[in-house]
């Protein structure tokens, strides 16, 4: 069954893709991936020397845009789970503050890693109630995750009122109030020794490229969250159940045609039940890391990650590298506007300047003459701005990890492939 379900599987790709190249889903060879890594280290190596910004390449730079893509990245690793079964899930935010509130409710009182566990089962609640309505129900997509993010932020706070703040309590006792939990204790971190030493002397040479590198793989090995490295394991995890297993197979093949999938045997509801209930899971350990991080939940702390994180599923075309790459992307941005500010962010138009004449260049050299000749308008007005200023207005400095998000969905859009029976109404029995 598994080579006729690989068959269904490339059909609807191909048919999806047919007669245009635009929609083939890119496959990039480990060697090609290296090169793009190493030629993005020299950029911002040049970047750091020509504007000065030294921060742009310091390992606490990269320390934070970690701690900061991680919630986005899991909220968009659940995102694609549920997609790839055929079910839309924009109630991924509502699912991280369920997330958020059991690892505050849990953790004060079992710690961290107890919060973890409870933020991803409060998740996978959330997810439970969206499988229920679309799977069984056959409710709109859309409609129920919006009516889970409206109930999940209702429930949340109706129960931090209720347990965090009610007078005479343990929690009350313990410092937790209306709007947030009792603290609870640290998340063990991992510092590998003598290699996080040996690479910070030799970040603090500030050589070109090789110090730069050096401040980017210090931040993976100095002082990290034993619940990153949960969450990169998660990604790897993702990639080889979803494209290496049988079960990963059946799985997608219920998001490319489940009435193809049903008459080869496959239990299509049982499945989109799997895939929105692990959604609801990732998004909740998104949840409880943030909780975690700052050791207490607090009202309404996810802030729209999971709004972001579908953001970063779509930039990433449904792939686990493209979510991590996207989710990197934005808390990489996120990271320089909390750390350097204005200036830091300004130096970066530079970069986004050359990098849309170079596309530019590449579509001119495709024969795209419209997209070529926007590109380069864009990447010449960012070349002026950064000419005849100095620094960044404190809105776009809070806007630009929103913006660079959006600049780079839009660059890549026409390369996107949605699975193909997305979103579209399937009852059992439809297939046989």
């Amino acid at each position: 069954m598994s080579t006729n379900l690989s068959a269904l599987i490339t059909r609807g790709l191909s048919s999806k893709n047919s007669g245009t190249s635009a929609g083939r889903e890119s496959r990039f060879s480990y060697p090609v991936i290296l090169l793009i890594i190493a030629g993005a280290l020299i950029a911002l190596s040049t970047l750091r020397v020509v504007t000065g910004a030294t921060s742009i390449t310091a390992s606490t730079q990269y320390a934070a845009a970690l701690s900061l893509a991680v919630p986005i990245g899991l909220a968009g690793l659940g995102g694609l789970w549920a997609e790839r079964a055929g079910i839309i899930n924009i109630g991924l935010e509502g699912m991280m503050m369920l997330g958020t509130f059991a690892a505050g409710w849990i953790g004060w009182q079992h710690g961290p890693w107890m919060a973890a566990l409870a933020g991803v089962l409060g998740g996978a609640l959330g997810g439970l109630v969206h499988a229920i309505a679309t799977v069984t129900f056959g409710v709109d997509h859309i409609v129920s995750g919006v009516a889970i993010n409206i109930l999940a932020l209702g429930t949340v706070q109706f129960l931090a009122k209720l347990w965090f703040g009610a007078e005479g309590s343990a929690a009350s006792a313990a410092g937790g109030n209306d709007k947030q939990s009792p603290p609870m204790e640290d998340m063990p971190t991992l510092t590998v020794p003598l290699l996080a030493d040996w690479l910070g002397r030799i970040e603090q040479q500030h050589w070109f490229f090789v110090s730069d590198a050096a401040g980017i793989l210090r931040a993976g090995v100095n002082d990290v969250s034993w619940l990153t490295l949960v969450a990169v394991a998660l990604f790897i995890g993702t990639f080889y159940i979803l494209w290496r297993s049988p079960f990963g197979l059946r799985l997608r093949s219920c998001g490319e045609s489940p009435l193809s999938a049903e008459s080869l045997g496959v239990n299509v509801y049982t499945y989109k039940y799997y895939a929105v209930v692990i959604s609801g899971a990732m998004a909740g350990l998104g949840g409880a890391f943030l909780a975690i991080g700052v050791h207490f939940y607090q009202d309404q702390m996810t802030g729209g990650r999971g709004y972001i994180g579908l953001a970063t599923m779509i930039f990433g075309n449904w792939r686990p590298g493209g979510v991590a790459l996207g989710a990197g992307l934005f808390g990489f941005t996120d990271a320089l506007r909390l750390r350097g500010g204005g200036t830091t962010v300004h130096a970066l138009l530079l970069l986004f300047a050359v990098l849309l004449i170079g596309i530019a260049l590449w579509k001119l050299r495709k024969g795209h003459k419209r997209q070529a000749l926007i590109n380069s308008v864009i990447g010449g007005l960012l070349v002026v701005w950064y000419v005849t200023t100095e620094t960044v207005p404190r809105e776009l400095v809070a806007a630009s990890p929103y913006l660079t998000t959006l600049l780079v969905l839009a660059l890549f859009s026409q390369r996107l492939r949605v699975p193909k029976a997305i979103g579209k109404p399937y009852r059992r029995g439809q297939g046989k």
